[in-house]
């Protein structure tokens, strides 16, 4: 059966130099599957160029709202939706987001398949494909960078001026760090990112209790499990199971570490009805000692107080000042928390990002939506069709009726 996809030209604002693809991961694709044709809608912003995409078999067009399957990264403007057609894209719309309801109403209106990459998960309930590893990657690089400039003792180039990953780790190489001590909470592929850099720094990990509990004479980190940071209200054990399904049933125990780390690289996803990591009594303490959060996950006003609103990858660090509970300029006071809380770290190594991810929809995603659909995966991930919601996403339905 033939089938044509296009890769679309991202139109949202501010721009995203990300792509689904790689040209590379294009000709693969048509090596694998002769029958499928490929069109490129050109571009001048991808961080890949439309005459690399010719070079390995695309078709450059202007217009792909023929295409049967139409890949994009992310939210596509109303006028670039095409009718009756499969959509792929990061909705941001299944937590019921405000500011994407108009959207969901277009999709449904044009009675468009839409599949959402953050949806596409195994029987286990795992993302298939994400970009988290170059947000960690990203989010701690720029945390090491933010707590040079605070304390002025190097200075690095921002990473969204370097070429790729390869000259990132160029740069940090460069990295002298005093004796600190940095928490990673989190152990999914942003803490795994997060992690890469700091080993590539040379700096070494440490159990929670050695982090806790010991002095060291070299800058050292650890990674911080749910179970390390949350304890059960009263008495009891600490179950993961119930931790997840029930989260009110815990409260923070957090505070040993922040009294101990002098930056936290945060990279955990967090439920509202959980526990937030700290408050901001807790950081008007004269214990708590964390002066650099590298706030990867960016939930604005969620775990972390400081975190009051997001930053720009061309303007990425700001001051909280837990007196006031105010943001102010970066590196005003000593006595303020020093911030960088961007949302879209991955568009700093975009060309990185975007082939881990093409690569994860070649091996996971491509072959259950062209043949199969094993377990289910392309389904789960149908959050509309036909012109109506689908059974699972049914929740959706008074937010699409606008209430």
């Amino acid at each position: 059966m033939s089938v044509t996809i296009g890769i679309i030209k991202e139109g949202k604002v501010p721009i995203d130099r990300r792509v689904p693809l790689t040209p590379a991961q294009v000709g693969q694709v048509k090596t694998e599957y002769p029958d499928l044709t490929i069109y490129c809608q050109r571009s001048d912003i991808r961080c890949f160029d439309d005459v690399e995409y010719e070079k390995h078999g695309a078709i450059l067009t202007d217009d792909v709202s023929d295409c049967d399957i139409i890949l994009g990264v992310k939210e596509v403007p109303l006028n670039m939706l095409s009718e009756g057609k499969t959509h792929f894209f990061f909705s941001h719309t299944i937590k019921k987001q405000e500011y994407n309801r108009g959207l969901l109403q277009a999709i449904v209106g044009k009675q468009i398949r839409l599949i959402d990459w953050e949806c596409l998960t195994n029987l286990k309930g795992q993302r298939l494909i994400a970009f988290g590893r170059y947000a960690g990657i990203v989010g701690a690089y720029n945390g090491i960078l933010t707590f040079g400039k605070r304390y002025n003792i190097f200075h690095l180039r921002p990473a969204h001026e370097c070429f790729d990953l390869e000259d990132m780790k160029t740069e940090y190489a460069k990295v002298e760090l005093p004796a600190i001590k940095i928490a990673v909470t989190g152990g999914g592929r942003v803490a795994k990112g997060s992690m890469e850099v700091l080993n590539g720094m040379g700096i070494r990990r440490v159990s929670p209790a050695e982090f806790v509990n010991e002095l060291f004479d070299e800058p050292v980190y650890t990674q911080l499990n749910t179970r390390d940071y949350n304890r059960k209200i009263g008495r009891g054990e600490f179950d993961r199971d119930e931790f997840y399904a029930d989260p009110v049933l815990y409260e923070s125990a957090f505070h040993p570490y922040a009294q101990k780390a002098d930056v936290l690289l945060a990279g955990a996803f967090w439920d509202p009805l959980a526990p937030v990591l700290f408050t901001r009594t807790e950081v008007l303490k004269n214990d708590f000692k964390i002066k650099v959060v590298a706030d990867i996950t960016c939930d604005i006003e969620g775990s972390i107080p400081s975190t009051k609103q997001p930053a720009t990858i061309e303007d990425p660090i700001y001051d909280y000042n837990p007196s006031n509970d105010r943001v102010e300029a970066a590196f005003r006071d000593e006595g303020n928390i020093t911030v960088m809380a961007v949302d879209n770290l991955p568009c700093e190594l975009p060309r990185n990002a975007s082939e881990d991810f093409g690569e994860e929809f070649l091996n996971h995603i491509l072959p259950n939506l062209l043949g199969e659909d094993k377990d289910g995966i392309i389904e789960r991930a149908t959050i509309t069709q036909g012109g109506k919601l689908m059974p699972k996403y049914a929740y959706l339905q008074d937010y699409l009726d606008g209430h």
